[in-house]
């Protein structure tokens, strides 16, 4: 499988709300961040755990792929996120588009970072 795909199947499992399917394609030690900025999830069991969270609180959570680009060992994906009611009562969050940068030691994704 090349790093588009990959990519891909990240966020199908993402949409699928499968954390564990979405982690198994990332290193050990594999992150998301801000772009250049502060790390909002650490390593693969901190990324699954707050993926499960954020899942829980958004179930109609859902990210559509606008476009794709794999440059090197990097994949830049332009994403539509829509989050739905939250069950905690917060204010609905409106939809946003996000481009992702996805970095790749090897076969697995390594980082992810989100310009918003």
């Amino acid at each position: 499988m090349n790093n588009l795909a990959t990519a891909r199947a990240m966020i199908d499992a993402y949409n699928a709300q499968d954390v564990d399917a979405y982690v198994a394609f990332m290193t050990d030690d594999a992150c998301e961040a801000n772009y250049r900025g502060d790390v909002v999830r650490e390593g693969k069991e901190g990324t699954r755990s707050g993926l499960a969270a954020a899942f829980a609180r958004w179930p109609q959570n859902r990210a559509e792929i606008v476009e794709a680009h794999a440059i090197g060992n990097y994949v830049l994906m332009r994403e539509h996120v829509t989050r739905g009611p939250a069950t905690d009562g917060s204010p609905l969050v409106e939809p946003f588009d996000v481009i992702a940068v996805y970095s790749f030691e090897g076969d697995l994704c390594s980082r992810v970072e989100f310009i918003r």
